[in-house]
C-alpha cells in the first residue's frame, strides 16, 4: 500500500494561484510515478498531470499545459501540483494517485494502483 493524502485545495478568484500538495510514504515511493487526476459531479475522473520516477518525465492535459506543473520531492516524499491561472472549469475534486511502473506516464485513470482521498478545488468568475 502507498498512503496518499492530499491538501491545498480551497477557493480561488479566476487568474489567482494554489498548490496542491500530495503527502505519501513507503519505501517504494521514489520508484513510483505519481499523478493528479480531477473529477466533477457526475463526471469520470480526468487526468491532469504526471510525472515519472525520477522526475525526468512530465505529461500533462492540453487544458492546463503552461499553467499548472507537477513536481515531486522524493527526500520529503511529496508531490506538487503548481496551478497558476485558475479558470472557472478548474474547479474540481483533485486526486493525488500512484503507479507501481514509474517509468510509463499514463492519463488512464484505471492504470494507477492508489488513491487519496481528494481535495476540493473551487475557482469563483
Amino acid at each position: 500500500q502507498v498512503p496518499l493524502a492530499e491538501s491545498g485545495g480551497g477557493v480561488v478568484q479566476a487568474g489567482g494561484s494554489l498548490r496542491l500538495t500530495c503527502a505519501t510514504s513507503g519505501p517504494t515511493f521514489t520508484t513510483h510515478a505519481m499523478a493528479w487526476f480531477r473529477q466533477t459531479p457526475g463526471n469520470e475522473r480526468r487526468f491532469v498531470a504526471a510525472i515519472a520516477w525520477g522526475g525526468g518525465s512530465t505529461y500533462y492535459e492540453d487544458s492546463v499545459k503552461g499553467r499548472f506543473t507537477i513536481s515531486r520531492d522524493d527526500a520529503k516524499n511529496m508531490v506538487y501540483l503548481q496551478m497558476n491561472n485558475l479558470q472557472p472549469e478548474d474547479t474540481a475534486v483533485y486526486y493525488c494517485a500512484a503507479r507501481d511502473n514509474g517509468r510509463v506516464l499514463t492519463a488512464q485513470a484505471g492504470a494507477y494502483d492508489y488513491w487519496g482521498q481528494g481535495t476540493q478545488v473551487t475557482v469563483s468568475s
